[in-house]
């Protein structure tokens, strides 16, 4: 059974900062690309940042540039810095883990539970 558990979300004031983190735990072989998603009230869940076990970066056009998305492989953990932040950042921030169960396995999508953040003054 694999979890992500999700954490660091929170009320911040416009141009404020905040830090997310995402660890996954479980029985898996590996993990592929880790990201974190996006979801806005009565909206869809968009991508904000994506980065491969290699490190390559994905991010979306909205954040580039404020946010920064890293992992530390050696504890399956994701990780999202967050400055600079807007009203429109507001949402529940899903982490999501393309983890492998043997070594020659398809990739399965795993979520976490959301964490939500609040930009308001």
């Amino acid at each position: 059974q694999v979890q992500l558990v999700e954490s660091g979300g929170g009320l911040v004031q416009p141009g404020g900062s905040l830090r997310l983190s995402c660890a996954a735990s479980g029985s898996f072989f590996s993990i592929n690309a880790m990201g974190w998603y996006r979801q806005a009230p009565g909206k869809q869940r968009d991508l904000v940042a994506s980065i491969t076990a290699s490190g390559s970066t994905n991010y979306a056009d909205s954040v580039k540039g404020r946010f920064t998305i890293s992992r530390d492989n050696a504890k399956n953990t994701v990780y999202l810095q967050m400055a600079s932040l807007k009203p429109e950042d507001t949402g529940v921030y899903y982490c999501n883990a393309v983890m492998t169960h043997t070594a020659w396995g398809r990739g399965v999508d795993y979520w976490g539970q959301g964490t939500q953040v609040t930009v308001s003054s």
